[in-house]
């Protein structure tokens, strides 16, 4: 969905005054150094939470954010966590430390993620953009999980994992995923194609792990942000011969900027009436994705598939 264009079950959400008050909640998100991420970071750092961890590839550009977003918000807790999601060892190593620091998580953003790169495949082998966008994320969520279990069995705890998706998901290959082609740097799909399955990953990971932890008082879900002006949308549109120059004129009409973009992840965390296992567009409007995104099996298949995928990485 586009902002622009307002479904009538649209929520109304402003980051300044429905964000309650975060007292004593530990909070990660992943690509904290950029765009939606950043701009997720500075409006939670309003609301007095206990430590923010800012998990990214590289310490120089996550500490200058995090420069940046304590002279906007001198009181940030904000702690730099490296994680490079293309490398196994990284996510443990990651994990690890979260987890020597920490006996508690509240809120988990899956908010990194690349798009419409050349074909390659991450340390492991996976193709790069689902290894990236969603083994990275799964891994990550699996070490983290009896950490967040933990949490959710204390009294007045709200644990929620939010899954950045995207409309592109939309896209995705005419099986929904393409399981045999996933150890593989998929070139002979179009890098499009690629992105869409790893982004109906998130969607359908967000389903799969509302069901199995739901009644353990986590609440997942995954969002769209809309087409936001970010570092990644410009880095990607740059080389399309002209694209990127002509989207650069007319983003006042086709992007939105990152304050209304981090919108829907910011109510998908704190809102009331977010329900499990959904995808929302903005903000906090249901029932817009796939057929795909909507298929217990499909969603049962990668879960099970991730599982067989992640079995022996601990810490």
């Amino acid at each position: 969905m586009l902002y622009g264009i307002i479904p009538r079950n649209v929520v109304s959400f402003n980051a300044e005054t429905d964000i309650p008050a975060l007292d004593d909640k530990v909070i990660l998100i992943t690509g904290g150094n950029v765009g939606l991420g950043k701009q997720t970071i500075l409006q939670l750092s309003k609301h007095n939470p206990k430590r923010i961890y800012l998990a990214a590839r590289t310490q120089s550009k996550a500490e200058a954010a995090i420069e940046e977003l304590q002279t906007l918000v001198p009181s940030a807790p904000i702690t730099y966590i490296h994680c490079d999601l293309t490398s196994v060892s990284s996510v443990q190593e990651c994990a690890r430390e979260f987890t020597l620091k920490e006996k508690r998580l509240d809120l988990l953003f899956l908010n990194a993620g690349i798009m419409a790169t050349p074909a390659g495949t991450t340390v492991e082998g996976y193709e790069i953009q689902f290894g990236t966008n969603h083994v990275g994320h799964a891994l990550l969520t699996k070490l983290l999980l009896p950490t967040l279990v933990k949490t959710a069995a204390e009294p007045g705890s709200d644990v929620r994992v939010i899954s950045l998706s995207s409309i592109g998901h939309l896209y995705a290959p005419w099986s929904g995923i393409s399981f045999p082609d996933l150890k593989t740097d998929m070139s002979d799909s179009s890098t499009w194609c690629r992105y869409a399955q790893s982004k109906l990953a998130n969607i359908l990971f967000a389903e799969g792990l509302q069901k199995r932890y739901g009644e353990k008082g986590i609440k997942a879900v995954a969002v769209h942000p809309g087409v936001v002006d970010t570092e990644l949308y410009r880095s990607t549109f740059s080389g399309y011969l002209g694209l990127g120059r002509l989207l650069d004129r007319g983003k006042r009409w086709v992007y939105t900027g990152v304050e209304k973009g981090a919108l829907n992840q910011l109510w998908a965390a704190v809102g009331k009436n977010v329900e499990g296992g959904e995808y929302y567009t903005p903000i906090g409007v249901s029932g817009q994705g796939s057929k795909w995104s909507v298929d217990e099996g499909l969603a049962d298949a990668l879960w099970e598939w991730t599982e067989k995928e992640l079995v022996g990485y601990d810490f």
